[in-house]
């Protein structure tokens, strides 16, 4: 059973830069980042692939986020600058099981979930 525990959320103002973590325990392929803003519905942000070669973005965090692992110390990161209002909303690191050929942003291809991360942006 794979555990996630995310950490690093907080307040922070537009145009600021906040880096969130991801501590996983288990074998873990694919991994992502999702979030879900007040009154919206989950999207995904970005993910990476076991080894860390291949990384995907949504269109709207492209050229401000940036996810990384470090296996070695189990642990997911997303590095978030020139971070907007738009990019406030709850946080979420999940982990895929096995290789699966859905789109990164599928969620049903992640079957480990955290619990979430506040992130609130003023402007």
């Amino acid at each position: 059973q794979v555990q996630l525990v995310e950490s690093g959320g907080g307040s922070v103002q537009a145009g600021g830069s906040l880096t969130l973590s991801c501590v996983f325990s288990g074998d873990t392929y694919t991994m992502g980042w999702f979030r879900q803003g007040p009154g919206k519905e989950r999207e995904g942000v970005a993910a990476i692939s076991r080894g860390g070669t291949d990384t995907y973005y949504a269109d709207s965090v492209k050229g401000r986020f940036t996810i990384s692992r470090d296996n070695a110390k189990n642990t997911l990161y997303l590095h978030m600058n020139t971070m907007k209002a738009e990019d406030t909303a709850t946080y979420y690191c999940a982990a895929r099981r096995g290789i699966r050929v859905d789109a990164w942003d599928e969620q049903r291809s992640y079957a480990y979930w955290g619990q979430g991360t506040q992130v609130t942006v003023s402007s």
